[in-house]
């Protein structure tokens, strides 16, 4: 019997940007009930809840009281629930510990990791002919961040919903079920159907990161909202009302923020590398990106003003010899955007 060669972080980043790649979400899932759950949740994230809509998803910032970022939330609306899904790294732990110090409501009831729950999730141009296998309607009839109730084949009884939300900038779903290990091998079984196949951490990290958010992998780096280049997630008018907002700085054109720059393919930069313009330091290096693009490498590094803006030569310090260059994202147009769902 022939043994299938092990799968790289080249062959997964591969998957996802031209096929469809499924992986389990191992985050802590939190069900959040009651008839003041939005109140609850207007005291920690930074948008509103006001104008959420009954089957929807979306992504919220959640700040410590130092106003620095704890997470980057799903919040999705189903029925009479509200769930909660991290986007970047955090425990149960953790999560719980900061749910419990946020002083809720009476009628709030929150359940973090509810027994039986658990998430899997598929992207990829071709991702929406496996998700259609989950649906009764015309899958182009789910507009993104729009939830739907699913099936999952072989489990009658189970409960699951379909979201259309993804990390990469291909096309992306989510499937949220309370019979998980049934649902993630139905996901597996569709995707690998339709040419894709099971992908690891680090090609995902890739394309992410490709996409502007290296966040989702790397977590903030003890960077202030600013700096992370998160503002954008904060709903300015909301200052004093939600958790740690009073001590958020806005942005301003001299600003210090997080960066995308490209490498020659082979560099290895370090976190924590400086970043250097004419022999002068200019910024530290965050993180590199796995290798899973063989035409270049993509580094983050937080820069000094206004070094930030693309298309300038920089260098990293501990090696003259290694160039680096500022520049745009996404850094690669993703297939989807001329994939049509159908």
């Amino acid at each position: 019997m022939t043994t299938a060669p092990a799968r790289t972080a080249q062959d997964d980043y591969t998957t996802v940007r031209t096929t469809i790649g499924a992986y389990r979400i191992t985050a802590p899932l939190v069900r959040i009930s009651g008839g003041d759950r939005y109140e609850f949740l207007d005291l920690f994230l930074a948008k509103s809840s006001e104008y959420v809509e009954p089957d929807t998803v979306r992504e919220a910032l959640a700040l410590n009281t130092d106003g620095s970022p704890f997470a980057i939330l799903l919040h999705f609306e189903i029925g009479d629930d509200s769930w909660l899904l991290p986007r970047t790294p955090v425990t149960a732990a953790e999560l719980t510990a900061y749910l419990d110090a946020v002083d809720a409501p009476s009628d709030v009831t929150v359940e973090v990791e509810p027994e039986g729950w658990g998430a899997s999730a598929f992207e990829g141009p071709q991702a929406w002919s496996a998700a259609a296998k989950f649906v009764e309607l015309d899958i182009s009839g789910l507009t993104l961040h729009g939830v739907t109730e699913s099936a999952v084949p072989g489990e009658p009884a189970a409960l699951a919903h379909l979201a259309r939300v993804g990390t990469t900038g291909e096309y992306g779903y989510l499937l949220l079920s309370n019979a998980p290990e049934a649902a993630h091998a139905a996901v597996v079984e569709a995707v690998t159907a339709e040419g894709g196949a099971e992908v690891g951490p680090q090609g995902l990290a890739r394309v992410q990161a490709e996409a502007g958010m290296a966040v989702y992998a790397v977590g903030f780096a003890g960077l202030p909202v600013h700096e992370a280049d998160l503002a954008w997630m904060v709903d300015w008018n909301r200052i004093g009302e939600f958790q740690g907002s009073d001590d958020l700085v806005k942005p301003t054109a001299e600003t210090a923020r997080t960066t995308a720059l490209v490498a020659p393919a082979g560099a290895v930069v370090a976190p924590g590398t400086a970043v250097t313009a004419g022999g002068q330091q200019v910024g530290t290096v965050v993180w590199q990106a796995p290798s899973a693009n063989a035409d270049e490498e993509l580094v983050v590094a937080l820069l000094d003003a206004p070094f930030w803006v693309p298309g300038l030569e920089l260098a990293a310090a501990d090696d003259a010899a290694t160039p680096l260059r500022t520049v745009t994202q996404p850094r690669v147009i993703a297939r989807s955007l001329t994939t049509r769902i159908h």
